[in-house]
């Protein structure tokens, strides 16, 4: 009979791996199911206001006459 020594070391590093490779096929997934949404249109458009930081001229202007 063959009787194999895990020190705590490679336990680690067998928990280490398994909890990898479970978050490597949870993003892989999500990925291709993002994806599989895009392509029959199941997305829904976010209305994001927060994009542009664009700041008008005329408001620079005036501020830098009053300093």
């Amino acid at each position: 009979m063959i009787s194999l020594y895990f020190d705590p070391g490679l336990g680690a590093m067998i928990v280490q791996g398994i909890v990898a490779f479970a978050a490597g096929v949870l993003l892989f997934s999500k990925n291709i199911m993002y994806k599989v949404k895009a392509f029959f249109g199941l997305i829904k458009e976010e209305d994001d206001t927060y994009d542009s930081i664009d700041i008008d001229e005329e408001d620079t202007e005036n501020n830098d006459d009053t300093k």
